[in-house]
């Protein structure tokens, strides 16, 4: 059985993105981009959302990898051999391989592929992120915390729910992000 970890970029005061939709404040240095590389090599499906996919599908493309560090080109392989599901009622076509449309998020079918699941699988994308909160889905959560807050924006954690959290494990990177690994508990 796999475990659904939501995983995210954030800024320290809480957010993905600021109020104009904006997070090049969390571009990750070579470091923390070789910590995301062994996180994900361990997915096997990752669940996003259709913003959250339109922006990841930028690694299926090699153009833009040819100058890049090896680092990111590494991710990218990694990337492309995970499975994904992206839950949206508006996306006509997919653009990548391994992926799938599903109209609405169907908790039980989450549940179903988690206990089918070999390996674990992700979940990216505050609104579909705080879908799979709600109703209890989450295994675990891993946020990176950027050294920076922005004041406002989209909130990386579900707003007006409380979750019990059990600590696993932290890091500190060079650069000021912190890493912390939340093994989730449950909501009172």
């Amino acid at each position: 059985m796999g475990k659904l970890i939501y995983a995210a970029n954030a800024s320290l005061d809480g957010y993905l993105e600021d109020e104009t939709g904006a997070f090049d404040w969390s571009v990750p240095d070579e470091d923390v981009h070789a910590f995301w590389n062994e996180h994900e090599r361990h997915i096997g499906t990752s669940l996003y959302g259709r913003r959250m996919y339109e922006t990841m599908r930028v690694w299926e493309d090699d153009e833009w990898l040819a100058g890049e560090p090896a680092v990111v080109r590494e991710y990218a392989g990694i990337w492309r051999d995970a499975d994904k599901v992206v839950y949206s009622s508006t996306l006509d076509e997919v653009s990548t391989a391994r992926t799938r449309i599903e109209r609405q998020f169907d908790p039980e079918a989450v549940r179903q592929l988690k206990e089918t699941s070999r390996s674990d699988l992700s979940i990216g994308g505050a609104t579909i992120g705080a879908e799979a909160f709600r109703h209890g889905l989450v295994d675990e959560c891993v946020l990176l915390l950027c050294p920076v807050t922005v004041g406002g924006g989209k909130p990386a954690l579900p707003r007006g729910r409380r979750l019990d959290l059990e600590l696993l494990d932290e890091r500190r990177f060079r650069n000021g992000v912190v890493y912390v690994h939340y093994a989730v508990r449950g909501t009172p």
